[in-house]
């Protein structure tokens, strides 16, 4: 395993480029750039290129700032729901 191979976690199929390798207590991990996260590199294979789709950095924060204002707008639209007519009544 290198830096700038492609690579798959097997338990998901989440497939990403290795940006960095890091040895800990007998233990290989690879940082996988697609989720920003280390993976144990017993549980990943190889990947072929063609399952690799990066993902830049402004996209995921434009996706993330979308997500984000559709939350807020929901949230919002909650607020403004009664949910009076909707509660238990009763001493049960």
């Amino acid at each position: 395993m290198e830096v700038g191979e492609i690579y798959k976690y097997i338990p998901t199929s989440t497939v990403g480029k290795v940006a960095d390798i890091r040895e800990s207590n007998g233990r290989v991990w690879a940082f996988l750039d697609f989720t920003q996260l280390w993976y144990d590199a017993a549980f990943l294979q190889p990947a072929d290129v063609s399952e690799y789709k990066e993902i830049s950095y402004k996209e995921k924060e434009r996706s993330s700032k979308y997500a984000m204002k559709a939350l807020e707008k929901e949230m919002k639209d909650a607020e403004d729901v009664d949910i009076s007519q909707l509660a238990a009544t009763g001493g049960g």
